[in-house]
C-alpha cells in the first residue's frame, strides 16, 4: 500500500514537472499545435496526433501493446512468454493490462512477479541413490534426499526401498 502510494505520489509529481516545464516528451507538433501530458484511462494511450488548441484525445492499444498507468504517452509492448526460458501466457495481454506468465508444466518459477513469473526452470530430477521428498511445484523446485543405510531408489521413488535378498 505505501509503494503503492508513493508511486502515484512520484507519477503525479512528475507529471505535473513536466507539463510546467514543457519538456519535449512526443513528436514534433506544429507552431499552432500543442504538447502535453494528459490522462487517459487504462487501455487508452495519448495519440501521437497533435491538435490545434484542444487536448490530445486518448486512443485505444492495439498490436500487443498495453497501458495500464493513468498518465503515460505511449503504449507500452506487451511482454511475450518464451518457452525456451520455461514460460507460458497464464493471462494474455489485454489493452489495460499486460501479458502475465507461469511456468510450462515441469517448471518452477526463478523469477516470480506480482502475478506471474519472468524466468523459469526445469524441474531437478533426482538421482540414483536419492529419493524424491517433494515433487517440484511451479514455484519451488523437487526435494531430492539421499538414501541412507541398505536402502535404494531408481531416482523417481518418493521414498528409499531395502534391498531384497
Amino acid at each position: 500500500m505505501l509503494f503503492s502510494a508513493t508511486v502515484s505520489s512520484v507519477t503525479m509529481f512528475l507529471a505535473i514537472l513536466l507539463t510546467f516545464h514543457n519538456v519535449d516528451l512526443s513528436p514534433a507538433c506544429g507552431p499552432t499545435e500543442y504538447r502535453k501530458i494528459v490522462e487517459c484511462f487504462p487501455g487508452d494511450s495519448v495519440s501521437e496526433n497533435c491538435r490545434e488548441y484542444r487536448r490530445p484525445p486518448c486512443v485505444s492499444c492495439f498490436n500487443s501493446n498495453f497501458f495500464e498507468r493513468s498518465v503515460h504517452l505511449l503504449c507500452i509492448p506487451c511482454t511475450q512468454c518464451d518457452p525456451g526460458f520455461g514460460l507460458r501466457v497464464k493471462h494474455p495481454c489485454r489493452p489495460s493490462s499486460d501479458t502475465v506468465c507461469e511456468p510450462l508444466e515441469g517448471f518452477y518459477c526463478t523469477d516470480p512477479t506480482k502475478d506471474g513469473c519472468k524466468s523459469a526452470q526445469r524441474h531437478s530430477r533426482c538421482k540414483p541413490g536419492q529419493y524424491i521428498r517433494q515433487n517440484g511445484t511451479t514455484s519451488k523446485d523437487t526435494v531430492c534426499v539421499d538414501c541412507t543405510g541398505d536402502t535404494y531408489s531408481d531416482g523417481s521413488f518418493t521414498s528409499c526401498q531395502p534391498h531384497k535378498m
